[in-house]
């Protein structure tokens, strides 16, 4: 069996290297230089950052981790957490319901009774809501609600947040313990999302080590510069490109994807076509001092810190991303349409982040600004139906779509990983029985 792979990021590439080492063969089709996607990495100056917004490495699961780890060209470094959130001139324990004891006590208070009234109205019976804007106020109250959920989640959408459903918000969304809460506001430290409080990252080369280091034994498979140009269904096979394949699975983006499949149905087509996202600006701002705190990322809830929502302390992920004597920031900011890398929005970037006093502009010896189309998939009311709708019309052609924005769905490198572990382990499957397994 020959399978046809459109897409070079983390879950190509991951499905392309399983079927290899199953004994079947693949393509692996990259519009792009070089692998990466999502995942990709930029040295500019001899600083080198990651393209959509800083990642880390942490999982779950423990064979899905240990594999991306071992697979990492040039090996990871483990660090420990030590995340914040910038409220004023302070620096909020992460997740913000376990630092409340870190605000004014004015605040804290707010915090604490909004939190514990939320609790009371959810046992007494209180509704979920369906949509995220009144969700927040039903799971975390009003002080929590206006002094960080609202205004962090607002910057990051960029939309009225009861236009946004509530589907994806477990997992994603930090949930306290009402005692933790308490505990935090009377001074005692307590920690949340603590799957994640022990992360990796590469050691060279940014968080594109990691893709890079996963195509290294199937290099021969890797068709860089080679955009799919036309897919179609040739009785049972496929013709992409003009070359014939038993199987197709696509990591493109569906909005990309179906710009070369002409046979799909209107109705999906029409689907995919609503579907809504948002992009993303990254800003890597170099300094010529080696003195930035301890922080592994800071959240930015308010505009008067500027388009930014969270920076990164890359520096402090691996000592290898900046020049000796030197460090770096990564800023994100997130866009609605083409994301922006003019001047004047770099410029305003790093006017906030010195508002906020995290950094000094007179420190600053570098700017690069890079973006993607396709960062955060947006869960409007309408979005299980159009997702459904895309994916059932895809699937009518027999392709599979696998990935973040092959599937629109809010998954880590992680899980992108996983989902290709499984889909490959089921084509082995197919190639032995010799039939197609649902």
């Amino acid at each position: 069996m020959k399978t046809a792979i459109l897409g070079g990021g983390i879950s190509g590439l991951t499905l392309a290297r399983r079927l290899r080492e199953a004994g079947l063969e693949s393509v692996v089709f990259e519009a792009a230089p070089k692998v990466g996607g999502l995942c990709g990495s930029e040295t500019v100056e001899g600083f080198t950052y990651d393209v959509a917004g800083g990642h880390i490495l942490y999982s779950k699961e423990k064979a899905v981790l240990d594999w991306m780890a071992e697979n990492t060209d040039g090996g990871c470094a483990q660090r420990a957490r030590s995340t914040k959130i910038r409220i004023g001139d302070r620096f909020i324990h992460y997740p913000f319901e376990n630092g409340i004891g870190d605000l004014d006590k004015k605040q804290t208070f707010d915090c604490l009774i909004g939190y514990l009234r939320a609790a009371d109205a959810r046992k007494s019976g209180a509704a979920a809501p369906r949509n995220f804007g009144d969700w927040i106020h039903y799971r975390f109250g009003e002080g929590i609600e206006r002094i960080f959920m609202k205004p962090y989640n607002e910057k990051i959408w960029k939309r009225a947040l009861e236009t946004l459903s509530t589907e994806w918000v477990e997992g994603r969304v930090p949930d306290a313990p009402v005692e933790d809460v308490v505990r935090a506001a009377i001074g005692i430290r307590t920690e949340g999302y603590t799957h994640q409080s022990i992360f990796y990252y590469p050691l060279n080369g940014g968080f594109e080590a990691i893709p890079r280091g996963i195509a290294r034994p199937i290099r021969d498979a890797i068709r860089l510069n080679t955009p799919v140009r036309e897919i179609r269904r040739v009785g049972d096979q496929y013709r992409v490109n003009g070359e014939f394949f038993d199987r197709v699975v696509n990591t493109i983006p569906l909005p990309d994807f179906i710009k070369f499949t002409p046979d799909l149905d209107p109705a999906a087509r029409d689907a995919v076509l609503k579907l809504q996202f948002n992009s993303l600006t990254s800003v890597a701002v170099g300094l010529n001092h080696d003195k930035t705190p301890e922080y592994s990322w800071i959240y930015l809830p308010h505009p008067e810190q500027g388009p930014a929502n969270r920076i990164t302390y890359l520096n402090n992920y691996s000592p290898n991303v900046a020049p000796p004597g030197k460090s770096l920031i990564l800023a994100e900011a997130t866009c609605v349409g083409v994301p922006r890398k003019d001047p004047e929005f770099v410029d305003e970037i790093v006017d906030g982040l010195a508002h906020a006093g995290l950094m000094n502009k007179s420190d600053v010896v570098m700017k690069h600004a890079s973006t993607v189309k396709y960062a955060y998939v947006i869960f409007d009311h309408d979005f299980r139906k159009k997702i459904d709708a895309a994916l059932r019309g895809v699937e009518a052609l027999g392709i599979e779509s696998l990935g973040r924005f092959g599937r629109f769905e809010y998954i880590n490198s992680d899980q992108c990983v996983s989902r290709a572990f499984a889909l490959a382990d089921r084509l082995v499957e197919e190639s032995k029985s010799g039939r197609r397994l649902v």
